[in-house]
């Protein structure tokens, strides 16, 4: 193991990250036709419908009794951000916002006080596989901004810039890199302060392609997720798929893809330094205050939920969209990638 690489870290359905993130979440589901409830088009009564992880066939239904995805919860505290890579997710939350957001796109949500939504997985093709696959990242939140009111934006995939690489591309969702400067995440988020160092960039390299990330402030945590393909060399130590690699942050890393092209998810930032109480849904600094956050949902439901049912799709012909809480609609450009 060179100087550079610190640890290695074997990966599974959730990632193990370094403050200020939480976890990463990585579902890759092949999901089979859908049917005119945009649900499997495949018997699931074997399931444990409600409870579902098992990854039989290769796709779960999770939380979902019709439809796959997570209905209605809550949460407080923290951040997600939830980065696709294939199929379709529709949110819907209790601020009013709904989405349906896919390939390339990011959806970045701060919960701070509490905010409840539901994400939803609907199979769309009724003659196809559905394929899904996504990352959903959460990023703590300082104590001085657990409470701040929630905020919902889309980052959307054609706003999203690529760095361009001699055999393959760095997707930049946070943190520039090499002038390629992404959307302003959430006002309230560890990564709208510059000094949190943060960065999420995703790495594609072509078989034997090679590119060096430039160095972090000393005080930053940095950690590479590869995630699909054979083999990495990571300065000079040859990490394999499915593998986590903890790097030393304050110097520039070189990585050198293998036989097969190679994708690696980075993961950068200033840790917060606070100490993490955590049960559930709800990120906070004490166990008093994690009390208080059930206590407070129990009361008001975070505002209550203004849809028909836990878990709502917004239909079979819709395109990609985005109703904002001030009741601004995006509906971006196909994506074409």
């Amino acid at each position: 193991m060179s100087d550079v690489v610190r640890q290695t870290i074997e990966l599974g359905a959730q990632w193990p990250t370094i403050d200020p993130f939480l976890f990463c979440a990585h579902h890759d589901d092949a999901y089979p036709a859908g049917n005119e409830s945009l649900a499997p088009a495949v018997p699931v009564e074997d399931r444990e419908l409600g409870m579902d992880f098992s990854g039989t066939d290769g796709w779960s239904m999770y939380h979902g009794r019709v439809v796959p995805g997570f209905p209605q919860h809550p949460h407080r505290g923290f951040e997600t951000v939830t980065f696709v890579r294939k199929g379709l997710i529709d949110h819907s939350d209790s601020l009013g916002a709904a989405a349906r957001f896919g390939r390339g796109d990011v959806q970045w949500l701060t919960a701070g006080h509490g905010v409840v939504h539901a994400e939803m997985f609907p199979l769309l093709d009724r003659e196809h596989p559905n394929p899904l696959e996504l990352f959903q990242i959460w990023l703590n939140l300082p104590a001085s901004h657990k409470l701040v009111d929630p905020y919902f934006t889309m980052l959307w995939d054609d706003a999203i810039p690529r760095v361009t690489l001699d055999g393959g591309e760095i997707t930049v969702i946070a943190g520039a890199l090499d002038g390629a400067a992404p959307p302003a995440p959430p006002p309230d988020s560890w990564a709208s302060d510059p000094a949190s160092d943060l960065a999420i960039w995703h790495v594609r390299l072509l078989p034997g392609a090679t590119c060096t990330l430039p160095a972090a402030q000393p005080t930053s945590a940095r950690v590479l997720y590869v995630f699909e393909g054979d083999t990495v060399d990571v300065a000079g130590t040859e990490v394999g798929n499915d593998t986590g690699v903890v790097v030393q942050a304050d110097v520039p890393v070189t990585l050198t893809a293998g036989p097969a092209e190679v994708e690696v998810l980075v993961l950068q930032g200033r840790p917060i330094g606070e100490p993490v109480a955590r049960y559930g849904p709800f990120v906070m600094n004490t166990e008093a205050e994690i009390e208080q956050a059930f206590s407070d949902y129990r009361e008001t439901q975070f505002g209550g939920w203004p849809w028909p049912d836990d878990a709502p799709t917004h239909g079979a012909a819709r395109p990609r969209f985005a109703r904002h809480t001030d009741g601004r609609v995006e509906e971006p450009a196909r994506v074409t990638r």
